[in-house]
């Protein structure tokens, strides 16, 4: 493990949602088109608190997704800022709980306040984490060609390159093919 559990669990969280929206090859995807579809997502998260109940909610959510996308481009400076920004708009107000297989970690909001107000002071606090350990480098896009998903790397090597699409597997078989030209 990298970072703490909860800190491994929200980055991860941040990317996927980050990457239910529109991206390069993708300009039409939407994985979180209304609410049900955004309940069942934070339930497979397993997210506690109240649950999003109406549609301006779910487009507070949308509208965070290229906030969290951006995150991974910065870098010192601008994210240490960004990481400020996202926990004071928030209310940050760091609480220890304890819930599920967690054990003690730290909420910074209300499980009664918003879904996008949680998400966003959770992704600010996971960020201090990241920049206080100075790895940044593990935020990461896919390498896979045509694929901008994020990706958190938290692999021990920092060998992860790869999105959990099919990336991985077309760059393995591309290099396969070539290996295989190669020695014909």
């Amino acid at each position: 493990m990298v970072f703490t559990a909860d800190t491994d669990v929200t980055l991860a969280h941040a990317a996927a949602l980050a990457n239910t929206g529109p991206g390069l090859g993708a300009e039409d995807r939407e994985e979180l088109p209304d609410l049900a579809a955004l309940r069942a997502w934070f339930d497979r998260w397993e997210w506690t608190g109240r649950r999003p109940s109406s549609a301006a909610e779910l487009e507070a959510v949308h509208e965070l997704r290229p906030r969290l996308r951006r995150l991974w481009s910065l870098r010192d400076e601008a994210l240490v800022a960004e990481a400020n920004a996202l926990l004071a708009e928030g209310g940050a107000l760091p609480r220890l709980v304890r819930h599920g297989a967690l054990g003690w970690h730290v909420h910074a909001t209300s499980d009664d306040a918003p879904l996008e107000q949680r998400v966003r002071v959770e992704v600010g606090m996971a960020l201090v984490d990241v920049i206080r350990a100075d790895e940044v480098d593990r935020l990461r896009v896919c390498a896979g060609e045509d694929c901008e998903d994020l990706v958190i790397d938290l692999s021990r090597n920092r060998s992860r390159k790869f999105c959990d699409g099919t990336c991985g597997t077309r760059a393995n078989v591309a290099a396969y093919r070539a290996r295989k030209a190669a020695e014909a």
